[in-house]
């Protein structure tokens, strides 16, 4: 095996990367949508809900943070054969990371101020309205710089879906590698293309935050 670069190779190889890029990301935009709607109903059930639903639910989310994502995704696997690995792929990495946003959207919800709540009660405002047109939106708008941030440790954990056969862009760098006995240049152009698309992303989350702020 050469540890030799060659410009050749990388081009060659930046093809197939692509191609795993587009599963990573798709893995990534999905699993983020299902983990920030399913992240808010915890919070809000977690919230509001009666006592014996949000202990079991509280033990459920924890063991789900506290439990390692690959293990996670291998259970899914085998329990689920009837879905494809990347259908799993998603909907596991959805649910794992709804875990922590869930716990970002509750700081949301306790940073709305108490007279808030007070005035919607004192106009009479339905429990439904109160949260839709109250507290949400200004839970929500504190917390998106955080959920930005966990969007970018999903993209980050996509190399995981290896593990149930998901060719993801990772898994394309090696399995190119494995094909020419070369892995030098998929693997480093692999990491380049995590921080092309990461770093942006990084640096618009920060503004974000501080145009928030004010």
């Amino acid at each position: 095996m050469s540890v030799d670069w060659s410009w050749e190779r990388a081009w060659d190889a930046l093809p197939f990367l692509l191609e795993g890029f587009k599963i990573t990301l798709l893995a990534t935009v999905l699993g983020f949508v299902l983990a920030a709607a399913l992240g808010l109903v915890i919070a809000v059930v977690r919230h509001s809900g009666p006592k014996f639903v949000t202990v079991p639910l509280r033990m459920v989310t924890e063991f789900i943070r506290l439990t390692p994502l690959i293990v996670q995704l291998l259970f899914a696997y085998y329990l689920l054969p009837q879905f494809s690995a990347l259908q799993i792929g998603i909907t596991v990495l959805g649910i794992h990371y709804s875990t922590y946003m869930a716990e970002v959207y509750r700081a949301g919800i306790d940073a709305v101020p108490p007279g808030q709540w007070e005035a919607a009660r004192a106009l009479s405002l339905p429990s439904s309205r109160t949260w839709r047109a109250v507290v949400l939106p200004q839970a929500v708008r504190s917390t998106t710089p955080a959920l930005g941030n966990y969007a970018i440790s999903m993209f980050k954990d996509t190399p995981f879906l290896f593990a149930i056969t998901v060719v993801e862009m990772v898994t394309a760098a090696q399995q190119y590698g494995a094909s020419t006995f070369q892995y030098l240049e998929p693997i480093t152009l692999a990491g380049v293309i995590f921080l092309l698309a990461s770093y942006p992303t990084s640096i618009l989350i920060r503004r974000l935050e501080k145009s928030l702020a004010y």
